[in-house]
């Protein structure tokens, strides 16, 4: 197999992980609806993505690299999917510019190319999820 090849490869495999976030997102959201914490929705998620196959690593610490020093500063994914896809999870009467700001600054530091910010707190849960790539 060729470097295109295995590019594409991992492409279509990273587009399947979002799928499933995004199906077992709605599946979550349905289920409980909004006004909940963003644990109890992070724990949900979870499960359900576990339950599809995935690995799913919760609260991953995010150090920051500058120049010649490492900081641990707490920064902290919320969920890393199959080490390939990231999501951030908020349970905010609306989401502000910063937290997009905060995904793609995650999804550049780990050189990652898929993240999804959602929003539980709304009716539907369309209008809170939100997917971001980072050179795709």
């Amino acid at each position: 197999m060729n470097r295109e090849e295995r590019e594409d490869e991992g492409r279509r495999a990273i587009e399947q992980i979002g799928t499933c976030v995004v199906d077992s997102a709605i599946r979550v959201h349905s289920a409980l609806g909004p006004g909940l914490l963003e644990s109890t929705y992070e724990t949900c998620l979870t499960y359900e993505l576990r339950t599809a196959g995935h690995s799913v690593d919760c609260q991953v610490t995010v150090p920051i690299e500058y120049r010649e020093i490492r900081i641990d500063a707490g920064y902290r994914l919320d969920l890393l999917i199959d080490r390939l896809v990231i999501v951030e999870n908020k349970a905010a009467e609306r989401l502000l510019p910063i937290h997009a700001a905060q995904l793609l600054t995650y999804l550049r530091l780990t050189k990652l190319k898929l993240g999804f910010l959602i929003n539980w707190n709304v009716p539907l849960l369309r209008d809170g999820l939100h997917r971001y790539v980072n050179g795709l």
